[in-house]
């Protein structure tokens, strides 16, 4: 769809408009500057600076023999601080990490200088830190009155950032702000296993956990309280208003839990100690 709209491929129906034109009919000069495109190609060029990469978005300016205007330096270094690589202009683009290169393509198309800026799956391959410094980024462009098309598998960023969404189905293709598809339910068809569903009142979805029993949650406070129910709900134990029921207690000095039952007292310095002995069997370790 992104590289149908860019005019990378061709329509197989129907029409793209920008501006209520046809693109088919915009030159290829008027589309460059209206539209700049992100692919999840990777860019592997020996020798090339990331100032030479940036550069590059300023070709649809240049003029018959090839120069760009006199102002394309300045253009071209805004651009590079706008996407926080102030230091990097020198630097190989080969030698960069992949959210330092994804910033650099931005930086290519801020050069660019188009009101729409079309970016295929900009989050992918990065680490934690690196997504969120570029979709800090994309924010800062939207708020700067750039318009940003992009594609993403991570269903948390779209719902929590987007300002609209296109959910593609095999079906159609359902449109709106987030919310509007959370409250018109289309986002569980995104959900089709049993063990796999979303929470229609704070827009969470995960792995819903086989029930382990229901427990009581006794004292603690805001934080620690709040996480500690989450603990045990993501077990699969339901918190009980039933106080005859064995309980955990949130302890307030020195911080700990303890678990209460007829049998014993079991005192805990972490919430991991406290579901190892809730649920033995499971052993599942992230890395």
């Amino acid at each position: 769809l992104l590289r149908t709209i860019t005019g990378l491929q061709k329509n197989i129906g129907g029409s793209v408009l920008i501006r209520n034109e046809d693109t088919r009919n915009y030159s290829r000069i008027k589309f460059a500057r209206t539209v700049g495109y992100i692919s999840t190609e990777i860019i592997k060029v020996s020798h090339m600076r990331v100032y030479d990469l940036v550069a590059l978005g300023r070709f649809p300016y240049t003029d018959w023999t090839g120069r760009t205007d006199r102002i394309a330096g300045e253009i071209i270094n805004d651009s590079i601080n706008r996407a926080g690589l102030t230091n990097f202009s020198a630097r190989l683009i080969s030698e960069l990490s992949d959210g330092e290169r994804q910033r650099a393509m931005i930086a290519r198309v801020l050069a660019q200088d188009t009101d729409i800026m079309i970016m295929d799956e900009p989050l992918a391959f990065l680490d934690i830190s690196g997504k969120f410094s570029v979709l800090k980024l994309m924010k800062d462009l939207t708020e700067s009155g750039k318009t940003i098309v992009f594609s993403t598998h991570d269903f948390n960023i779209a719902v929590n950032n987007a300002d609209k969404i296109w959910l593609i189905t095999e079906a159609d293709i359902k449109e709106g702000a987030p919310e509007d598809l959370w409250l018109m339910n289309y986002f569980e068809c995104l959900f089709d296993s049993e063990r796999t569903g979303f929470d229609p009142e704070d827009g969470s979805f995960g792995f819903t956990p086989a029930y382990s029993g229901e427990l009581y949650l006794d004292g603690g406070t805001g934080r620690q309280r709040n996480w500690t129910a989450r603990a045990l709900q993501r077990k699969g134990f339901r918190i009980s208003s039933d106080k005859t029921r064995p309980y955990v207690k949130v302890l307030e000095e020195g911080g700990g839990w303890s678990f209460v039952s007829d049998e014993n007292v079991l005192n805990f310095n972490s919430l991991y100690e406290l579901l190892k002995i809730l649920s033995p069997e499971d052993n599942t370790v992230s890395i």
